[in-house]
């Protein structure tokens, strides 16, 4: 099992318990997502933004356009941290003291770089766009050099990381334990529904294998 080594920067110290330090559980917590919140510093102003991203082994990838605020700021700092957050369910205790969630949440630290070379970007933005839907990108129209031009490729090589998991039920006082207060746990996932086709679409397209095999996987009554 390799875990990344404990520091002050990724050392969890509130609920320790929780912590986990695996690589392979941090990078399910991330292949689990494609929406990370990017930590960066703006103007002596701190700003967390929502971002897709990509994973390859440990190299995470963003992109934007090239004025984009948030990537030129990594960039400048050449150092960045993403979480990854989970929501699996609702911990509805006897006290309001005493309400929780169950969650994944992996955050990760690492130096940026920027990618210059075109076929490197586009290898990039395959990565991103099928991280969102395997086999995305095969059947897409091929990007084009003006496109590529336009647009800012970030390799974050991840360098520590840590995640929490909490998975447990209600955490009441003993003494509430008895009172006639229902107390439970609500459980919590995201859903796919039924693909709708872009109006302008020609009649004859129809829903590619690949987005329904995604639909069939994550629609609600999978189970």
């Amino acid at each position: 099992m390799k875990e990344y080594s404990k520091s002050a920067l990724n050392k969890v110290k509130r609920g320790a318990n929780r912590a986990v330090y695996d690589v392979d559980k941090i990078n399910k917590i991330l292949d689990a997502g494609f929406i990370g919140y990017v930590s960066y510093v703006y103007d002596g102003q701190a700003i967390s933004l929502p971002m897709a991203y990509g994973r390859d082994k440990n190299k995470i990838y963003l992109h934007g356009s090239l004025k984009n605020r948030m990537l030129l700021s990594v960039l400048a700092s050449e150092s960045m941290s993403i979480t990854v957050m989970h929501l699996d369910a609702l911990v509805l205790a006897r006290s309001g003291l005493h309400h929780s969630v169950n969650y994944r949440s992996a955050t990760i630290f690492g130096k940026a770089r920027r990618i210059e070379d075109s076929v490197e970007k586009e290898k990039i933005l395959k990565c991103i766009v099928d991280h969102m839907m395997i086999g995305r990108w095969e059947e897409l129209r091929p990007i084009n050099q003006k496109e590529l031009n336009a647009t800012l490729v970030i390799e974050m090589t991840i360098e520590s990381a840590s995640a929490k998991i909490r998975d447990v039920g209600v955490k009441d006082e003993k003494d509430d334990e008895k009172l006639p207060i229902w107390a439970g746990i609500l459980p919590i996932k995201q859903v796919a529904e039924f693909p709708i086709s872009d109006e302008l679409l020609p009649e004859h397209v129809e829903v590619p294998d690949h987005v329904i095999q995604y639909y069939n996987i994550n629609k609600a009554d999978r189970n």
